[in-house]
């Protein structure tokens, strides 16, 4: 029933759940860079890929990214500076959510050839 449910999921939604899970069990940010150019490579590779429609899923992704990094720096603001693992985890999960932010950045530019 989940692989129903998955399928049925758009490809954007889809990338947001498997980046915010990784964001959420605290992976680096260079892995979730890479995770954004695996997305991307992916969405290339389908049958019907068309390139504008890579570059509007990029861009909605790239929106939601810009919206959760400013709710994490937000959060990060909230956390008790005496608490060294949630100020470790907030940071962490800060600095995942600017990294694959700034992935998406450069594949929308490499996809536009800027």
């Amino acid at each position: 029933m989940a692989a129903r449910q998955r399928a049925a999921m758009r490809p954007l939604d889809a990338a947001l759940v498997r980046l915010q899970t990784m964001a959420a069990r605290g992976v680096q940010p260079t892995r979730m860079a890479r995770e954004v150019e695996i997305i991307v490579g992916e969405w290339l590779g389908e049958a019907d890929a068309d390139p504008a429609d890579v570059r509007t899923r990029l861009d909605e992704l790239h929106e939601q990214l810009a919206c959760g990094v400013v709710d994490a720096e937000e959060q990060v603001s909230y956390v008790d500076p005496d608490e060294a693992a949630a100020v470790k985890q907030a940071g962490v999960t800060l600095a995942a959510l600017v990294a694959t932010r700034d992935a998406v950045e450069r594949a929308r530019n490499a996809l536009s050839g800027a």
